[in-house]
């Protein structure tokens, strides 16, 4: 699970402004949300945990740790703001003291007992900064120091602040003020030469010189291939250099070989892969790499050792060593001058061994714990690690299975515990397991010893309880401001010495800056400092400019320090001192923060006309939508069932149908008549639209006194087909049936449509191009949210054709409601489909009693 802390540089300077506008604090939070969303591309994000530190003191620089998740990371990231002093080596400080926190109580480091690179942390630590001065109360800094004292208990184990799975990476932001007409360079980004380039090398990263925004993302997609489970171990080499080799991959001994003459390869810092188990997906191994003490129980504690173990290599070829069934751990080099030597060799069946110097009791330089060797294909070169002393193991071991068939004789074992007194005992317990693991007999007693004293364990184990305290102290001030400073202390030197004013060598100094007369406020430019003035609490007093301090009158003293204060210390919400841009600036997070700001307007007046639909704002979105006005109970309450069906003359009514049936709210008018001259008659389809406080009732129920009125609009349906309002005497659609004339008729007709007489000429050709474009607009109406529907009541009434026509209209807009779940748009068009059946069905029996009679 590799951990990922940034430490973001949050000083004062990080508020300069780039060409764009931006500020480096802003490109900084830029950088590290482009960076997540890189790393995000790999399955293996899944487990990356996110820290954030920054400059302030030590323990709020913590923004998140150990506990918050990804969202407090990114609320934080986003509150960030510049202020303060450039701390890198107290941050850094922090940063790895944070890292290193539960280290020592889950015992990854194996204080005393080897290394074991499979028990790790791997941990990248990214810090964004501008590359200028260090500064600090004490002053300014020309190089990085990181403070000794650390609050972690245990921290005296380890030489360095960090550890060998922690590697620190650098990007100094040097993008310039103003926009350059020089052509951007292409090609590898080159390191920087600020002092935090080299802490960048000595943990095994490496800095970043950014200039401009495409070398910043460059360098963010170098970082998220920099991200790998390993260790950082120092190669030295001891020993003479080995002799050249010729073109045929043979040694050339006449060819001289310069040992004196320091190499590239000679001395390496670099990292060596440890890859994740693919089954479990953790790293698996069996020896660790050797302490560079001998462990003594007469030690009264344990010598500090240096965050990343020297191995040194001997350039004498050897014959890479193995047998079957013996555990060894394999680890892959990065690429390094190192690498790229022993590949140049070709000589992949060779290798050279590698040794811990004071590792062995008896012997200086130590004895090899394993080697390095090229891969067959000559691809990379892969560091062995062994049972420590492996060349004298290896063959005692052989021999066991080989040639004593696991009965060893009194001449092995004496061998065996010789080799045993050369092992450090650590050593001991992987090297039972092994043997098990190969199906050895017990050759090693039950009761190991450590190699430890026992003032040394309770030492170790004093440290982890203490560190627990001091771990639940540091996550529990995660997250928490630093107090603020309520006020200005001022010291009262009254009655003590002289004024500064009086002082001769105050009035020489400055008389040789400003000359030999000091200018009065009159005398100088005062628009070099247009529209900055001192705040005023007091509207009613007048703003001053004054420069001088001194030519305040004694009377205004009071008035003025009350302004100073007021600016200083920002305790009213606007300042008149502060210049016009000031007023508009605000950070990049909260530009889109359009609700804060309308909190602080004036309650709007009502407006002109209430019925009419409030106009949403679209500020930031154009196409921002009225959540409320959806019809979320439809879709929920909505149920496919009877009421969705077109209804049929002759059905049955069900209650529940005929109860839903009450809700309508449209009152259609319905007659079919045809002219002499076979043309046909605009019947008038609906007597009104519906009221509008009928069309805006919320909810499925439709109050009483709006249904006891429309009752008795459905009553005035008289047997001849014309609808009479109640209250006046006008006739609003229909016509008359019986024995009249068609002259009769055609008067009847004119009188009863009234407006709509000349619409009497429209053709059928006319008709149908009319009734094409109603049924598209009645589509678009039908999907519109909300529950105004008076507009699908008024196409429907400007159908035109005979009863059948509008019918089918009718029941294409239910299908169309059905499709967007418009429940009380059914309810209201099935009632309009009933009385238009029941009208026609009228129609048939006044025709057939008119036949009869004749």
């Amino acid at each position: 699970m590799p951990i990922l802390l940034f430490l973001i540089d949050t000083s004062a300077s990080m508020n300069q402004r780039t060409d764009l506008g931006t500020s480096y604090l802003d490109i900084a939070k830029g950088a590290v949300e482009l960076f997540l969303k890189l790393r995000a591309r790999d399955p293996a994000s899944r487990g990356d945990r996110y820290m954030l530190v920054t400059y302030d003191e030590p323990p709020y620089c913590i923004k998140a740790g150990w506990k918050e998740n990804h969202a407090t990371f990114m609320s934080e990231l986003k509150n960030l703001q510049a202020s303060g002093l450039t701390t890198l080596g107290q941050a850094l400080r922090s940063s790895f003291d944070l890292l290193n926190l539960n280290r020592l109580i889950s015992g990854i480091d194996n204080y005393g007992q080897g290394r074991n690179p499979f028990f790790l942390e791997p941990s990248i630590l990214i810090t964004i900064t501008d590359g200028n001065k260090l500064t600090s109360t004490a002053g300014v800094q020309e190089e990085l120091h990181l403070p000794l004292n650390s609050p972690l208990p245990g921290s005296e184990l380890t030489k360095e602040p960090f550890r060998w799975d922690q590697r620190l990476f650098a990007l100094v932001l040097r993008l310039p003020g103003l926009a350059s007409m020089e052509p951007e360079q292409v090609g590898s980004v080159p390191t920087d030469e600020s002092a935090i380039t080299q802490m960048c090398e000595v943990t095994g990263g490496r800095s970043y010189c950014v200039r401009t925004q495409r070398m910043l993302n460059q360098c963010l997609e170098s970082l998220v291939q920099k991200i790998q489970s390993g260790v950082v171990i120092n190669f030295e080499k001891t020993g003479p250099d080995p002799l050249p080799v010729g073109e045929d991959g043979l040694m050339d001994s006449a060819r001289p070989s310069n040992s004196f003459a320091v190499q590239p390869w000679h001395s390496c810092h670099k990292l060596i892969y440890v890859r994740p188990n693919s089954k479990t997906g953790v790293p698996v191994g069996h020896w660790p790499i050797p302490e560079s003490f001998w462990p003594d129980q007469n030690l009264p504690s344990l010598p500090p050792r240096t965050s990343h173990p020297v191995v040194r290599f001997s350039c004498v070829d050897c014959e890479p060593m193995v047998i079957d069934k013996l555990p060894f751990d394999k680890y892959e080099l990065e690429p390094s001058p190192l690498t790229q030597y022993i590949l140049e060799r070709k000589s992949p069946h060779t290798c050279w061994q590698v040794f811990v110097t004071s590792s062995g009791k008896y012997n200086e330089l130590g004895y090899p714990f394993g080697y390095l060797k090229a891969s067959t294909t000559l691809t990379c070169v892969n560091l062995f690690v062994m049972p420590y002393n492996y060349p004298v193991l290896l063959p005692l071991l052989d021999d066991l299975f080989k040639v004593h068939k696991l009965k060893a004789n009194l001449k092995w074992r004496q061998a065996f515990d010789s080799y045993l007194k050369t092992l450090p005992p650590y050593y001991l317990l992987p090297l039972k397991k092994a043997l098990r693991m190969m199906g050895a007999p017990n050759l090693i007693s039950d009761n190991l010893d450590c190699g430890l004293s026992y003032s040394v364990i309770s030492y170790l184990k004093k440290l982890s309880q203490q560190t627990k305290l001091e771990s639940e102290r540091i996550l529990a001030s995660v997250g928490k401001k630093p107090p603020q400073e309520i006020g200005i202390r001022v010291k009262n030197h009254s009655g003590v010495g002289v004024s500064l004013t009086h002082s001769k060598n105050f009035r020489k100094l400055l008389k040789e800056i400003i000359g030999e007369s000091a200018p009065r406020l009159t005398e100088l430019n005062t628009k070099e400092f247009a529209g900055f003035q001192l705040g005023l609490l007091n509207k009613d007093l007048k703003p001053q400019t004054y420069r001088n301090a001194y030519d305040i009158p004694r009377r205004g003293l009071l008035d003025q320090l009350t302004r100073m204060r007021s600016n200083l210390l920002k305790t009213h919400k606007f300042i008149v001192g502060q210049d016009e841009d000031s007023l508009h600036s605000i950070p990049v997070a909260q530009m889109g923060n359009y609700q804060e700001y309308l909190k602080t307007l004036a309650s709007p007046l009502r407006e002109i006309d209430p019925d009419q639909p409030k106009r949403l704002h679209t500020f930031g979105n154009p196409f921002k939508q009225d959540k409320k006005g959806m019809m979320i109970d439809e879709a929920d309450e909505f149920v496919a069932g009877p009421q969705n069906k077109v209804k049929r003359p002759g059905e049955a009514s069900s209650p529940l149908s005929s109860k839903r049936r009450r809700n309508v709210t449209v009152i259609p008018e319905v007659h079919e008549e045809k002219m002499e001259n076979g043309q046909l008659t605009p019947d008038g389809f609906l007597s009104k639209p519906a009221p509008p406080e009928l069309m805006n009732t919320a909810g499925d129920g439709i109050p009483h006194n709006q249904l006891d009125s429309l009752s008795d609009d459905f009553a005035s349906l008289r047997k001849d087909g014309l609808i009479h309002k109640p209250g006046t005497n006008a006739i609003l659609g229909g016509s008359k049936s019986g024995s009249v004339s068609v002259e009769d008729r055609k008067v009847s007709g004119t009188s009863a449509l009234g407006t709509v007489a000349n619409a009497l000429q429209i053709t059928p050709a006319m008709a149908q191009g009319i009734n094409a474009d109603i049924k598209h607009q009645l589509m678009k109406e039908v999907r519109k949210f909300g529950r105004k529907y008076e507009r699908i009541f008024i196409l429907l009434e400007e159908v035109q054709g005979p009863l059948a026509v509008k019918k089918q209209f009718v029941e294409f807009t239910i299908k169309e409601a059905t499709r967007f779940k418009r429940r009380v748009l059914i309810q209201y068009l099935e009632k309009v489909l009933e009385k238009i059946d029941s009208h026609h069905h009228l129609n048939n029996v006044n025709h057939i009693n008119s036949r009869s009679s004749c």
